[in-house]
């Protein structure tokens, strides 16, 4: 069956580039009003393109969509495409608009509404998520992720897109990043403390970094740094306690663990190859992106029950308001 993909930016065509390998046989049709975004889609990777949505519901035999194009406009298209009776899956939505209506236009349709979380499917997660659920002490933890906010996409201005709006702010994504996993690695969220201000230049509407004081249900203490002032891109953790020392650089090859009957540090290797794609930090990899769309089929074709919800979802971003109206 065919698969529409809306909006053929960075995001969109790494999803063409992927859905290409997982479902080759399918009909790709790319939806964007940039004849530009277009063409090179075209050019890349041999797909059909349209100006819109309406123009690609006429072609028919959608079954899947893929919502690619910046959060703000995410609900009124998956509206659409429900209507449709499509299978949706949508990029990180950083607001909750429409949350509620499309799950029951969902459910009314008997279809598909898959939102990305794609921290979810790195393996480098899961490992810390099951060396904290078997340690026998209590475990602490600091993070810092961050990165200079003109350099996400170089190729444009940082104001001329969705990073830059103070609704949709590059901090505000990193915490609706990562906090899913971190909440599923060390349990949901009891208190937390906030210190947040501004260090850069740049002509942004919102603080551009956050330290995060947290104190999850279990017990679990953390610290957690999100910046887009970094000028370095980094992802930097670290895991401690007793009998746990896990340390993370964001990268493939850069999970160690602690050995502490022989006091010495041992790389973690979970992977035998790495793909990149050229033009994004070091600890941006293909597979968890992968990962993500195989759930989604499966869910689609085989009732796997959702890997995360728009509920689990809601509650973060309640979080994420609180923590930027500290």
């Amino acid at each position: 069956m065919d698969i529409l993909i809306i909006g053929l930016g960075s995001m969109g065509k790494r999803r063409v580039r992927l859905l290409r390998r997982l479902r080759p046989d399918s009909r790709i049709i790319g939806v964007d009003a940039r004849e530009d975004r277009r063409a090179e889609a075209a050019a890349l990777y041999g797909i059909a393109t349209a100006a819109s949505l309406d123009e690609a519901f006429a072609e028919g035999g959608l079954k899947y969509a893929f919502i690619c194009t910046s959060p703000l406009s995410h609900a009124a298209l998956i509206s659409q495409c429900l209507k449709q009776g499509l299978h949706v899956f949508t990029e990180i939505n950083l607001v909750s608009d429409g949350y509620g209506e499309n799950q029951k236009l969902a459910e009314e349709q008997g279809v598909t509404l898959f939102l990305s979380s794609t921290p979810l499917f790195r393996r480098e997660m899961n490992y810390v998520t099951q060396a904290v659920r078997s340690a026998d002490s209590p475990i602490s933890y600091s993070y810092h992720v961050g990165q200079y906010l003109p350099d996400w996409h170089p190729w444009e201005n940082y104001t001329d897109f969705f990073l830059g709006d103070v609704r949709t702010n590059g901090c505000r994504e990193l915490m609706a990043i990562e906090l899913p996993w971190i909440c599923r690695a060390f349990s949901p969220i009891k208190d937390i403390q906030v210190k947040k201000g501004k260090k850069t230049a740049l002509k942004t509407p919102c603080p551009d970094s956050y330290l995060l004081l947290l104190e999850h249900e279990n017990g679990t203490q953390g610290v957690l740094l999100i910046d887009v002032v970094s000028r370095k891109a980094v992802r930097n953790l670290e895991v401690f306690g007793e009998d746990l020392y896990l340390s993370w650089d964001g990268t493939e090859a850069g999970l160690k663990r602690w050995n502490i009957q022989e006091k010495r540090e041992e790389p973690i290797t979970l992977y035998t190859s790495v793909e990149k794609q050229e033009g994004y930090a070091a600890f941006i990899a293909e597979e968890a992106y992968l990962n993500e769309l195989t759930a989604f089929f499966d869910v689609v074709d085989n009732g796997a029950p959702l890997p995360y919800t728009f509920d689990e979802d809601q509650r973060l971003l309640v979080l994420i308001d609180w923590i930027e109206g500290e």
